[in-house]
């Protein structure tokens, strides 16, 4: 066999290939030995026929397509080998000549990884946020923690801000109950947003076996976008009762046996916390830093690919299990179709730049990743995607997903390697050390495109909460 490589631009190259006959013989004998088994023949068992009687009544093109088409997978295979290419997805094959007994002939265009040359990313610098947690931060945390343990009282007075509510609701359009318009028992806490538009204004004022009439614009269920007149009765008007801040409470609410503990206790998980994102958005900015200064050229095959890849996930997947389609996603994101497009395109090629860019930083520095490494991120993943890591892995290894498992972690290890090199300040103009935090680091962001995507569920789920007010 001979193979000749064209390069046709950075991410593409044709593969001219000759293939002399007589290697196509394995290929043909399974191509008799196929047809053989799928026809029948009077006067010849099944399988017993021969090769001449086969190309008399069948045609010796069925065999020969039938054998090329088996060989073309692995010429193509031996010359990708042959041109030390990396390829990328699948190729376009023509067949150029067929000559039987002579020749078969064949190119194949497909696209590659471009070669890239790792720029000098020593002088980067960049910004981040400053660990700093207020006295007011503090607080805002032990309010939370004592929100979490507040408990109801009936009262009998009308209803104000902050008490909690048990409805039941009616919801008309045109006159008509709708099928989906009926609940009873709706617990709702005043001033929350959740529910209907104008639904605190109904209520306040109202006390248990009261009774309001309001219009509002359905989010949801079948009447989605029609005005519907909504009818509430309050059931029950309860108070929202808040503990004392003291050392009892201190003791109901944490393993701590003072208020002051809780406290301190407080700050240094808000410390916690802070550094983790300062190490996060430290990553981040660092990457945004070298994709500026790299050449990296992005093959279309592959950009089409992705940028359909995120669309159909976000359509099919996250929106789909919301009960939203995209048209009602970018009317509550505020974005038009052109907007959206244009979007995906710009995160998918900063997904491919990315994951084009740490891969070469990984052969270049000889990163590996061992057991412990995979492990530790496979678990990050099944909490993330809420299963089980037993589940997860197993998801994974069915779904042939551990090499990128791999990557991912490899990926992660490679920006650290460049964030250690670079120079992080923060806004106060302190230069940071995230050396403790480099672990950390590589654990927060396994790529930007994983990022994006994240950035388009929490989009998603936020379009959902929208939709079910």
């Amino acid at each position: 066999m001979k193979s000749a490589v064209e390069t046709l631009n950075p991410t593409r190259v044709r593969l001219t290939v000759e293939v002399p006959f007589e290697e196509l013989k394995d290929s043909l004998d399974a191509a008799y030995k196929k047809i053989n088994q799928q026809v029948t023949v009077k006067g010849f068992r099944k399988g017993k026929i021969p090769a001449r009687v086969i190309d008399q009544r069948f045609g010796r093109g069925a065999v020969l397509e039938e054998a090329v088409n088996d060989a073309l997978p692995k010429f193509y295979t031996e010359a990708v080998n042959e041109g030390e290419l990396n390829v990328l997805g699948q190729p376009e094959v023509d067949i150029t000549e067929l000559k039987d007994g002579e020749l078969l002939a064949f190119t194949a265009e497909v696209d590659i990884r471009p070669e890239i040359e790792i720029p000098d990313y020593s002088g980067i610098e960049v910004e981040v946020d400053p660990v700093e947690v207020s006295d007011e931060d503090v607080d805002k945390a032990v309010e939370e923690l004592r929100e979490r343990f507040a408990s109801t009282a009936p009262v009998e007075r009308p209803a104000e801000d902050g008490d909690v509510l048990t409805l039941d609701l009616e919801a008309k359009v045109d006159g008509e109950v709708l099928e989906d318009g009926l609940a009873s028992d709706v617990s709702y806490t005043i001033g929350s947003g959740e529910l209907l538009d104008g639904i605190d204004e109904a209520v306040k004022g109202l006390e248990a076996g009261g009774e309001a009439t309001f219009t509002s614009e359905l989010k949801g269920g079948s009447a989605a976008g029609k005005e519907a007149e909504i009818t509430v009765k309050v059931s029950k008007v309860a108070k929202r009762e808040l503990p004392e801040l003291d050392d009892d409470f201190a003791q109901l609410a944490s393993e701590f046996d003072t208020l002051e503990e809780v406290r301190a206790d407080s700050r240094k998980r808000l410390e916690n916390m802070k550094q983790y994102d300062q190490a996060t958005q430290a990553q981040e900015r660092v990457l945004d830093a070298l994709l500026e200064l790299a050449e990296v050229p992005i093959p279309e095959k592959l950009l089409e690919d992705e940028v359909n890849t995120r669309k159909h996930n976000l359509e099919h997947h996250q929106l789909g299990q919301m009960g939203l389609d995209l048209a009602k996603y970018l009317e509550i994101q505020g974005k038009t179709a052109e907007e959206f497009d244009a979007e995906t395109r710009e995160q998918a090629i900063k997904g491919i730049k990315t994951q084009f860019i740490l891969d070469e930083l990984v052969n270049k520095e000889k990163l590996n990743v061992d057991q412990e490494e995979l492990t530790e991120h496979l678990m990050r993943r099944a909490a993330s995607s809420g299963m089980s890591p037993d589940q997860f892995a197993q998801a994974v290894v069915e779904g042939g997903q551990v090499p990128m498992l791999v990557g991912e972690v490899a990926r992660g290890k490679a920006l650290a390697v460049v964030v250690e090199a670079v120079t992080v300040k923060d806004t106060n103009g302190e230069v940071v050390d995230l050396s403790d935090e480099e672990d950390e680091a590589a654990e927060a962001t396994e790529t930007t495109e994983a990022a994006a995507e994240q950035a388009e569920g929490d989009a998603a789920a936020e379009a959902k909460a929208d939709s079910d007010k």
